[in-house]
């Protein structure tokens, strides 16, 4: 008997490329925005595009959030960039032929006291004028949604009302990193993994290449992405940014049978949890209040956020943590992100996203490819310059980001 032994060559969903000593756009960030932003310029005939990330492609804030989506935001410019983001993820998985195991369950912002209902309310209300499909309801339906949750007078903190916000939802966040980084490898993007930034070079006020561990880039056009280390690469082209970076952390639980069909965010209790493809709950909280740039995970966060994820879910009780991580969040003085030029001509930034990144990720590669690719800012982005700062024009996001999410 002969036996036919047939060797096939490895598949890769990105190809490997020679570091060029020219590029006419170089991304640095490998997460979710750079390789957004990669795909959309070359969708818009940019031929010679570079994404450089330190370490594995989506090693940052894309691989450690916890994949929420939701256009329920408080500002005018806020709602509008956020709803445009929630129509691209929901056709995203067509466009890239990519399963993103989008799932819209519906997302619920928890009110327990009169102050915090009023909040709602006003979120509500500017949703409704901006068309994202968000209104506040009481126990009754509350209840109907999820009959887990606790609504009684037990808990410290009594459920009042809720926002809800049907079209919100969960997909899988290290999915969409792949499918962006494959169709922008497809439209020949050169994806650079292990290639770290050392130094970015200007001439007078002009950004002229990029030093790497791997060799040196001469471009004319920067454009950074890096999320907690936002402040750091700056300063790297002598920009300085209104930015502190926090720690953010989760953690999941074993896996159970699907039962939590909604979203819940408690921003009295400072926690969200939700239940994930696999079938674990996944919780979190609210940023640490100190600044760093340590990952690692902490028992005070773990103690205080499971105490109050049994007010509200009791029935977790008995359920063992399966694993917790952190990630590095951007926070500006707004809860805003910072998008567009800086005073450095050639030198972009799409940064300050905080605990937001991901659920910005479509729209704002597809603003920042158009910024690069045409030299004019977005009418959608315009509010998020960072000379706000300066111009007394904040966009203020904190009270649709009291947790995080």
């Amino acid at each position: 008997m002969t036996v036919i032994v047939r060797y096939f060559k490895p598949w890769k969903m990105w190809r490997a490329n020679e570091l060029r000593s020219t590029y006419d756009v170089v991304i640095i960030g490998g997460g979710v925005h750079g390789l957004a932003t990669a795909y959309y310029l070359a969708k818009r005939g940019v031929k010679n595009i570079a994404v450089l990330e330190k370490s594995y492609i989506g090693s940052g804030g894309s691989g450690r959030n916890t994949t929420i989506i939701r256009a329920n935001y408080r500002t005018p410019e806020g709602v509008a960039f956020y709803r445009e983001s929630l129509r691209l993820y929901e056709h995203l998985g067509q466009e890239l032929d990519y399963n993103l195991l989008l799932s819209q369950q519906g997302h619920l912002t928890l009110a327990h006291s009169d102050r915090a209902e009023i909040v709602m309310r006003e979120r509500a209300e500017i949703n409704g004028l901006f068309g994202v499909d968000s209104r506040v309801i009481g126990p009754d339906e509350i209840g109907k949604l999820c009959p887990e949750l606790d609504l009684s007078d037990r808990p410290a903190q009594p459920v009042q009302a809720a926002l809800y916000h049907p079209p919100g939802g969960v997909l899988r966040h290290d999915a969409v990193v792949w499918a962006y980084a494959r169709a922008a490898d497809r439209l020949g993007v050169h994806i650079h993994p292990m290639t770290e930034v050392t130094a970015i070079d200007r001439d007078g006020d002009r950004v002229t290449g990029v030093r790497t561990n791997r060799g040196d880039i001469s471009t004319p056009s920067v454009v950074a992405c890096v999320a907690g280390w936002s402040s750091q690469v700056a300063a790297l082209a002598r920009v300085e940014l209104p930015i502190t970076t926090h720690v953010l952390q989760a953690f999941v639980t074993e896996p159970l049978k699907p039962f939590l069909h909604v979203i819940i965010v408690s921003a009295g209790l400072h926690v969200y949890i939700s239940q994930t493809d696999r079938g674990e709950v996944l919780i979190g909280s609210e940023i640490e209040p100190y600044t760093t740039y340590s990952q690692q995970s902490t028992l005070g966060f773990l103690q205080k956020t499971a105490e109050h994820t049994l007010e509200l879910l009791p029935i977790l009780s008995k359920v063992r943590v399966l694993r917790s991580w952190s990630g590095l969040c951007d926070m500006t003085p707004d809860y805003s992100p910072i998008m567009g030029k800086t005073d450095v001509e050639g030198f972009l930034v799409d940064c300050g996203w905080g605990t937001y990144g991901f659920k910005s990720a479509p729209i704002s590669g597809v603003c920042m490819a158009e910024l690069v690719e045409t030299g004019r800012t977005p009418e959608l982005i315009a509010p998020f310059a960072v000379s706000r700062f300066w111009d007394r024009k904040l966009v203020s996001e904190l009270a649709a980001a009291a947790v995080s999410h």
